[in-house]
C-alpha cells in the first residue's frame, strides 16, 4: 500500500524541490508536477511528487495519518485529528426525504 505524505516545497528547482512534511525534510522529484516554487503544498509518494495541493487538504490528509499512528499504538479516540466527529452524519441533499 502506497500513502501519500502532504510535504511543502522549501526550495524549488526544475527538477527537483527541497520539501519538508511530517518527517522531515527531502528532496522531491518535480518531472510529473513541473518546477514549483517555495511554500507551495505537493503530494508526494515514494520521492515524486504526484500533484500539486491546497494548504487545507495537506493539513486534512496529516491529520489522516497523524490518526493513522495513533490507531496504531492503540488508540481508539480520533475527535483530536477529525473536528468533525462529535456531529450527527447527514445525508446528502440528493438523498433527503423531503418532509410536507
Amino acid at each position: 500500500m502506497c500513502l501519500g505524505i502532504p510535504m511543502q516545497v522549501v526550495a524549488g528547482g526544475d527538477f527537483s524541490a527541497r520539501c519538508r512534511g511530517r518527517d522531515g525534510q527531502a528532496d522531491i522529484d518535480l518531472l510529473l508536477v513541473g518546477p514549483q516554487p517555495a511554500g507551495v503544498w505537493l503530494l508526494t509518494f515514494l520521492g515524486t511528487a504526484r500533484e500539486v495541493i491546497p494548504a487545507a487538504r495537506a493539513a486534512a490528509i496529516d491529520a489522516a495519518l497523524a490518526a493513522l499512528a495513533s490507531a496504531g499504538q492503540g488508540n481508539t479516540d480520533f475527535t483530536a485529528f477529525f473536528a468533525d466527529l462529535d456531529r450527527e452524519p447527514q445525508l446528502p441533499a440528493f438523498l433527503r426525504k423531503e418532509t410536507p
